[in-house]
């Protein structure tokens, strides 16, 4: 995939959050959607990231349903990294899909689902 500038990279998280399904958004509150390059080292070594290893996109926060009645008053963030989804997309509609997929699975993340009940639902 060519270069995309970030405007346009935002454009299209936009749009992808757009055509989520409704009842995905529903209750989805005090959450932040941004955009990095890439992962911070910090951001790597939480995760236990091996150098090769990819991450399209990051939930950080506290999970819906562990919240017990609390409000957080700093906002969840959902953060999708530009450089590696650009890497993993052929073309405008592989980068659109890979978009939409990674905000959706984030998403999923914010409501407490894990990567197993993720990928039952995928």
């Amino acid at each position: 995939m060519q270069e995309l500038t970030d405007e346009r990279f935002q454009q299209l998280i936009d749009n992808a959050l757009g055509e989520l399904p409704q009842k995905s958004l529903d209750h989805l509150k005090n959450v932040a959607i941004l955009f990095e390059d890439e992962p911070t080292p910090d951001q790597r070594v939480k995760l236990d990231l091996s150098p090769d290893q990819s991450l399209y996109g990051l939930y950080e926060g506290v999970p819906l349903p562990f919240r017990q009645g609390q409000s957080p008053t700093l906002p969840d963030r959902i953060t999708l990294f530009k450089l590696p989804i650009l890497g993993s997309s052929d073309d405008e509609a592989a980068l659109k899909e890979q978009i939409k997929h990674t905000l959706w699975h984030e998403v999923a993340h914010y409501y407490g689902l894990n990567h197993d009940r993720i990928h039952e639902l995928e």
